[in-house]
């Protein structure tokens, strides 16, 4: 029987020796429920709704979700701060798994865009409490236009895309304003983990770069899927 699953059970029994969780202790539906939150949100937050109580599971038992995770090829990461917990991987480590996602041009630039909007809010000291940029979505079009002096995606693809990488836990989308037509967003922490900073500078670079297409080729961007030497961590 694989070490890991003595530790499940040792949790779920109580028998845990390297530190229990504060009220009930958890039953193996909400262990299992935990381990395919991290799996499939890969960035949850004390405040993230719909995934019971995996933040305070993996906050009570790191040990058994870094070892777990770890056999898979990721890094557990938590941060009390930001409250959060993630799984990134590393930037030099082969993927097979389905959590990786080839990344379509117009998503990509997307998420850089959103790294960027976080780390220069960061920088200029206007986050909030736990690491949160408030923004709207004019505010992304702008830094996409800005970075890639071509149009951003239209509203609606682009919507799409948030919703996407909401589920990752980069960003809280609010409702939308239809009389000013954009929508609030908060951008998260975990977008430093989906992407890091080994990342930004030949993401930018290749964000930026004309794309070279035979003759007859569709001319659409969306078309082109995310290429540069690394992956992002989504």
């Amino acid at each position: 029987m694989p070490p890991e699953t003595d530790e499940f059970r040792d949790i779920v029994d109580g028998d845990w020796a390297g530190g229990h969780i504060a009220g009930k202790r958890p039953t193996a539906d909400e262990m299992t429920r935990a381990l395919q939150v991290m799996m499939t949100r890969q960035c949850v937050y004390s405040h993230t709704p719909n995934v019971g109580r995996t933040y305070d599971l993996v906050r009570a038992y790191p040990t058994f979700f870094e070892r777990y995770f770890g056999s898979l090829g990721y890094r557990l990461m938590v941060s009390p701060r930001d409250q959060m917990v993630a799984l990134a991987v590393p930037a030099d480590a082969p993927r097979y798994d389905g959590l990786f996602e080839r990344l379509r041009k117009d998503e990509t630039i997307v998420l850089l865009a959103l790294r960027l909007l976080w780390e220069e809010a960061l920088r200029a000291h206007e986050a909030g409490d736990g690491s949160v940029v408030t923004a709207t979505t004019d505010d992304l079009v702008d830094r996409i236009a800005a970075l890639t002096q071509a149009p951003p995606p239209e509203e609606v693809r682009l919507l799409e895309i948030l919703r996407t990488f909401a589920r990752h836990g980069a960003l809280r989308l609010g409702e939308r304003d239809r009389v000013r037509r954009l929508s609030p967003l908060t951008v998260l922490p975990g977008v430093g983990i989906l992407v890091p900073d080994s990342y930004v500078k030949e993401l930018i670079l290749w964000a930026s770069a004309p794309v070279a297409l035979p003759s007859g080729a569709r001319t659409a961007d969306n078309d082109r899927d995310a290429s540069p030497g690394d992956e992002p961590n989504v």
